[in-house]
């Protein structure tokens, strides 16, 4: 102990301590900035679609799942890659978003329960659906060679995919808050938002925002179901991780603020990514989960939440 502890004062020994330790806290952060970019992309369609349209979107889960089906279809049949096919994906999960909202969501505003049972009726249904067309076995997709090695980030070795995710999502992010805030669409859609019967007396069509806003939204979770789906393998019901990752993510940010859901996806991640280190994944989750339902019970507006709606 005495020899240890001689060494230990030595100026060497402490640079090295601090290294290892700075390290070890530089690696963390890193993970926790890629776990909240994930919860982020899967959580910032959900938000935009409760914050516009008070739907609370059981279905968005399976979202994901079909963005992430899409990927590895367009790569098994078509020989599209991950780069290539983003913007397909995206294109083809809003479209499915669009066509569900036209066909089921648009005549149940208003109605919350039915709003839920009919989204999670739909969850399941897409789940079948796709374990009739593609099967019920595990799935891969093959991520991107260029982005298959590892960079230096602060002196730590990390994945350069995970990074490439959490670029994308930054970009995303930069785009919806353009769109939210910057553009005609975006300007209808708040003034929907804070009154609706109000913004329809001046012309303003809620229910083309509405359904543009859905498809939006369910867009984005296919976008995320397409960027993990390299990182996770692709199953019917993988959906059902991520839509309670999002909810945590939601309500702990505040469900109608954008950048509240930005900072709860953060606060998550580093969470998590901490947590995990000290103990495991599983153990993570139950303690933030446990964290989160004490938070409701004191703060149930969340801890972001800017109220507006009118």
């Amino acid at each position: 102990m005495l020899w240890w502890g001689a060494n230990a004062s030595h100026p060497s020994c402490r640079r090295k301590a601090f290294s290892g330790m700075s390290e070890i806290i530089i690696s963390q952060v890193i993970t926790g900035l890629s776990i909240g970019s994930i919860l982020l992309l899967v959580a910032l369609g959900l938000a935009i679609i409760y914050g516009t349209t008070g739907v609370i979107n059981l279905a968005h889960g399976e979202f994901v799942m079909l963005g992430a089906y899409s990927a590895w279809a367009l790569q098994k049949y078509l020989n599209v890659g991950l780069f290539e096919g983003l913007i397909l994906i995206f294109i083809i999960v809003a479209f499915i978003g669009f066509i569900v909202e036209r066909v089921v969501i648009r005549h149940l505003y208003d109605r919350p329960l039915d709003t839920i049972l009919a989204t999670w009726g739909v969850g399941i249904m897409a789940q079948q659906i796709i374990r009739l067309t593609a099967g019920g076995e595990l799935r891969y997709v093959q991520m991107p060679p260029s982005l298959g090695s590892s960079i230096s980030v602060l002196g730590v070795e990390t994945s350069a995919f995970r990074m490439f995710v959490l670029v994308v999502t930054a970009a995303l992010f930069g785009v919806t808050w353009y769109l939210m805030y910057r553009t005609n669409i975006g300007m209808k859609l708040r003034a929907i938002t804070q009154n609706r019967e109000m913004a329809s007396s001046f012309g303003i069509n809620s229910n083309k925002i509405y359904s543009l806003t859905f498809a939006y939204g369910c867009g984005l979770a296919g976008l995320a179901g397409a960027l993990v789906s390299p990182l996770k393998s692709v199953s019917p019901e993988m959906g059902t991780t991520y839509v309670v990752d999002a909810f945590m993510v939601v309500v702990l940010g505040g469900v109608e603020s954008l950048l509240g859901t930005v900072a709860s996806s953060i606060i998550l991640g580093e969470l998590n990514g901490f947590l995990a280190f000290f103990s495991n994944d599983t153990m993570a989750k139950a303690i933030v989960f446990l964290a989160i339902v004490v938070l409701i019970r004191f703060r149930p507006q969340g801890l972001f939440s800017s109220k507006i709606r009118g």
